[in-house]
């Protein structure tokens, strides 16, 4: 059955959404925080600096006003970045109808309160019982999606009944949605493989090598598991699309924003300097000080997160943190 859908944000994954939905023949509402996005957006609908050349179809309704963004929702789908979404959330709340469910497609972790996306909302809209919850993850480069070429994703959430709604509801014939009962472990995956990410275009921006990548993805997968499982998910959702899935795709596509900011600083730019240029929010870099944070509270060894953290924020030299994780003492593949 045909759904009413509210998108909260109007970026690029907004925007591919937006077109997905359509696509299924949903009817769909986009709301932007800031009514001057919204004006140019009505203007031609094209995403300029985002994805040039796509277009928000035209039969999507676009707007800033708050209260008339959920008129007849049956569903919202929240693709606000992770750092931005308590304070978007806490300004709607008074206009979320209870009972609706929310989709999420954010891949971070809040700084500070350490929690997930569909955390943070349920924490801004007063508990989890208030809606139901779910998260969209997996490999998903919004530039490939908006050209319509085949991708999957996997639908997570406790309950079984919402997981196959939202995969109903986004499954069209070049976008396959799988579903995963593990809504921590789909939300950690999409978070912690952005840091591993940035790993890997570091790697690009020192040419170390394709050899070099393919271990950083194998060892990377790893300890993003590691953390995983000691946060109580499972592990094969780390093996899956959400996890080694969307990690291959975001460590290898120079569409990736995360890639592209480890690959500039490989090549010795400051990270002061990349966000000043970036258009968009690359989540791993916040991201990387809350999974710091994670492991220090599990007790997990995460290397890799480990590197990239000196890397961003303590002054380390990129070269001195490849050199560091190569010579690390000597132990089996497999165990501690």
């Amino acid at each position: 059955m045909p759904e009413q859908i509210t998108i909260l944000g109007d970026g690029a994954m907004a925007t591919v959404c937006s077109i997905l939905l359509k696509s299924g023949g949903h009817g769909v509402t986009m709301w932007g925080a800031f009514e001057e996005s919204i004006e140019r957006l009505l203007q031609d609908r094209e995403q300029r600096k985002l994805l040039p050349g796509v277009r928000i179809p035209k039969e999507v309704r676009l707007t800033a006003n708050d209260a008339d963004a959920f008129a007849g929702a049956t569903m919202v789908l929240s693709a606000i970045p992770t750092q931005y979404m308590r304070s978007a959330w806490a300004r709607l709340k008074p206009h979320v109808p209870a009972g609706v469910p929310v989709v999420t497609v954010a891949k971070g972790i809040e700084n500070g309160t350490l929690l997930r996306p569909t955390q943070i909302i349920a924490d801004a809209l007063g508990g989890w019982t208030r809606n139901p919850l779910a998260a969209l993850s997996g490999p998903n480069i919004a530039a490939e999606i908006a050209k319509y070429l085949p991708a999957t994703a996997v639908a997570g959430a406790d309950d079984e009944a919402l997981a196959r709604r939202v995969q109903s509801v986004f499954s069209t014939q070049w976008f396959r949605v799988y579903t995963n009962d593990d809504i921590t472990g789909v939300e950690l995956a999409g978070a912690t493989k952005n840091v591993i990410a940035i790993a890997a275009g570091i790697l690009e921006g020192l040419a170390a090598g394709n050899n070099a990548k393919a271990a950083l993805v194998t060892r990377g997968i790893v300890e993003i598991t590691r953390l995983g499982v000691a946060m109580g998910a499972k592990a094969a959702t780390f093996a899956g699309l959400a996890g080694l899935g969307d990690l291959i795709t975001t460590c290898f596509s120079p569409d990736s924003r995360n890639r592209t900011v480890g690959e500039r600083i490989g090549k010795g730019q400051k990270l002061e300097q990349i966000l000043a240029t970036m258009d968009s929010v690359a989540e791993g870099v916040p991201t990387t000080r809350s999974v710091m944070q994670l492991a220090r509270r599990h007790n997990v060894d995460m290397p890799i997160t480990e590197g990239v953290h000196a890397v961003l924020f303590e002054g380390r030299d990129a070269i001195d943190a490849l050199t560091g994780l190569m010579t690390r003492e000597p132990k089996p593949e497999w165990g501690e």
